[in-house]
């Protein structure tokens, strides 16, 4: 797809959720797709966007532009968050604690996804109350907005 821009960057993306929206018209249906993409670089770094397009593929390159331009840092703790979370997003609570190496991720759906592509390899977490794709992935990322860095202590 963009393979220029994607080595520059080193960003890889992920297409979280691909709808067809179907709308009356006095001429028939009137039909577009909508994507949900994120995009991290694995190294603290992650976006999602959404798309919309009158094929696939367009819809999720507009979602990876939009995702590109809209990334945040997420601050990252031996391979894992640097402290426990529990926030509240419209109608979706998340609750995400660190975990030791070798633990794994062990949380669900798009917020394994977001977490792998930011670089987390070992967290444990739930999302409450919503089984929207769409309000989880922006449920995630007020929720990594909120994570503060953890500093070392030098021995």
């Amino acid at each position: 797809m963009l393979d220029g821009r994607r080595e520059e960057g080193k960003l890889e993306e992920k297409v979280l959720l691909i709808r067809r929206v179907s709308k009356k018209t006095t001429g028939g249906n009137y039909v577009t797709f909508s994507a949900l993409v994120a995009v991290g670089d694995k190294k603290g770094r992650v976006g999602i966007g959404i798309g919309r397009g009158l094929e696939v593929p367009p819809a999720i390159n507009k979602a990876i532009h939009y995702a590109r331009r809209h990334m945040i840092t997420v601050p990252i703790y031996k391979n894992t968050i640097p402290h426990e979370i529990l926030h509240k997003y419209k109608s979706a609570l998340i609750l995400l604690k660190p975990a030791p190496e070798g633990t794994g991720l062990k949380v669900g759906s798009v917020a394994r996804v977001m977490l792998d592509l930011a670089g987390v390899y070992n967290a444990s977490g739930k999302i409450i109350g919503s089984r929207n794709q769409v309000v989880n992935s922006y449920a995630m990322i007020e929720t990594l907005k909120k994570l503060k860095v953890r500093k070392i202590k030098n021995l």
